[in-house]
């Protein structure tokens, strides 16, 4: 249990590093949630700054949910895995170190299960394209690769009701971080901001 704790910390306290953020301080951009979706996220580094540099903040954060991910599969018993996304997730959500304002923990959750269920990352990247190509509206689509991620996870610890609850929980907390395009949206303001 004391492992647990003290990795979920670890991942908290890495989720709470923004790239977007430490990126955007590099290029003299100013502050990605300034502007648009007032999200520090791939797609609001996309609309501000361009695919490059979207590819680079998607990239550093699936790389760091790999790693944690990595961590928590050989650190933890299987039950307290998906526990470990959830921490990392709210810290990208909650950062210590950026006011508590952050992204919405998309990345994170997919570079993580990509560690633990490979073939779920796959297919939840597919699906996120198809469901953009319908809807046009990447957060619609964002649910769509939530759930692809879920059940990956799920599928993945089935025999530990404990990890099913850590999966679930995690595909909530992703989603409520969600709640203000979803009321965007059906006010019909659009909410196709991440």
């Amino acid at each position: 249990m004391i492992r647990a704790a003290i990795l979920f910390l670890l991942s908290y306290t890495a989720g709470s590093i923004n790239f977007a953020i430490l990126l955007f301080r590099i290029l003299r951009k100013g502050d990605p949630r300034d502007q648009h979706s007032g999200n520090a996220g791939t797609t609001n580094v996309y609309r501000q700054a361009g695919i490059l540099w979207a590819a680079v903040v998607l990239l550093l954060d699936v790389g760091r949910a790999v790693l944690v991910a990595f961590l928590a599969a050989t650190i933890l018993d299987p039950g307290f895995v998906p526990w470990t996304c959830l921490f990392l997730v709210l810290g990208n959500r909650y950062p210590l170190f950026h006011g508590f304002r952050g992204g919405k923990g998309v990345a994170n959750y997919l570079g993580f299960t990509f560690f633990i269920a490979p073939w779920a990352g796959v297919i939840s990247c597919a699906v996120w394209v198809a469901a953009y190509a319908v809807v046009r509206t990447p957060f619609i689509a964002s649910f769509f690769m939530i759930a692809v991620l879920s059940a990956g996870t799920v599928f993945r610890y089935f025999e530990s009701p404990w990890a099913v609850a850590g999966a679930v929980a995690t595909a909530a907390l992703v989603c409520f971080n969600h709640r203000i395009n979803i009321a965007q949206y059906r006010a019909g303001k659009g909410g196709s901001e991440e």
